[in-house]
């Protein structure tokens, strides 16, 4: 699970002022014809949504097994069990999947700037995180583990280990907060991308990766020089949600419905094993 940092959260704030302000009601919404009243005509998310033909979805795709690129009949897809998520949420609202694949860090700026219609990347519902944006109900929780080059698993084998050494988090993630909270004295070091900071892990340039449990397995599975410690962190966050821009609650009132069958019938599970098993291929 994954939360932005303070600053982004400031920004967002003002940011998310200015835009309700601006709207003038919750949906967020209107078209271009005009009331009796002559006051523009307000038009909810979802019809928005349905007039268009399609949800968009933002996401960050560098975070296996929730959302990453794969080959697909020689074509590079973005796949993972929050893709599948979201693709049943579309279908439940009768319209098609668009995503659009960007920087973590960027998400919820471009929530707010109505440029997707919701987020899904294994995101976090902090206090923080509510001021900016609504989110659905939680629909899966993980724990956190720390991946280390294999050549030091001898030598990292607890917390103290890591004391006063660099060590690596997604910029902007909840793992920041648990790497600096958790580990003693460490040296931060914050990127925007996954893959970069396994590669500062396999180049010895940081000591340390602190990733979710199921991402960190997937890298360890498919790289024999990395490492998963003995050693797992509890973010108390509560778990995976679907983000929204504030006000949409037509929208988050259909996403929750999807979410409940879902995880009724077992299809959330079903996808978490999918994807965990299309990232091992």
């Amino acid at each position: 699970m994954k939360k932005f940092s303070k600053l982004f959260i400031a920004s967002l704030i003002i940011g998310g002022i200015l835009s309700l302000t601006a709207c003038g009601n919750g949906g967020g919404a209107t078209t271009g014809g005009e009331t009796e009243t002559g006051g523009k005509e307000v038009v909810s998310k979802i019809e928005q949504i349905k007039k268009s033909g399609k949800l968009i979805l933002g996401t960050s795709a560098d975070y296996p097994p929730y959302e990453f690129h794969k080959e697909i009949d020689g074509k590079d897809t973005i796949v993972g069990f929050d893709i599948e998520i979201a693709k049943e949420i579309a279908k439940d609202l009768g319209v098609e999947l668009e995503i659009k694949d960007m920087d973590f860090d960027g998400l919820l700026l471009a929530l707010n700037a109505d440029k997707v219609d919701m987020v899904m990347a294994g995101m976090t519902p902090d206090p923080e995180r509510i001021k900016v944006v609504d989110f659905s109900k939680i629909y899966y929780e993980a724990v956190h583990g720390v991946v280390i080059n294999v050549a030091n698993k001898d030598t990292f084998k607890t917390v103290e280990d890591l004391a006063g050494k660099k060590v690596g988090a997604q910029k902007g993630a909840v793992q920041e907060d648990i790497a600096v909270n958790e580990i003693p004295d460490i040296e931060l070091k914050s990127l925007a991308k996954i893959p970069d900071l396994v590669l500062e892990v396999k180049h010895n340039k940081i000591d340390a990766l602190v990733m979710e449990k199921p991402v960190a397995n997937s890298y360890v599975d498919h790289n024999s020089d990395l490492a998963l410690m003995d050693l797992t962190f509890d973010d108390g966050e509560g778990g995976s949600a679907v983000a929204i821009k504030k006000g949409n609650t037509d929208l988050m009132e259909e996403i929750n419905k999807t979410l409940d069958r879902l995880m009724q019938d077992g299809s959330i599970d079903k996808f978490v094993a999918e994807a965990t098993a299309l990232v091992e291929e």
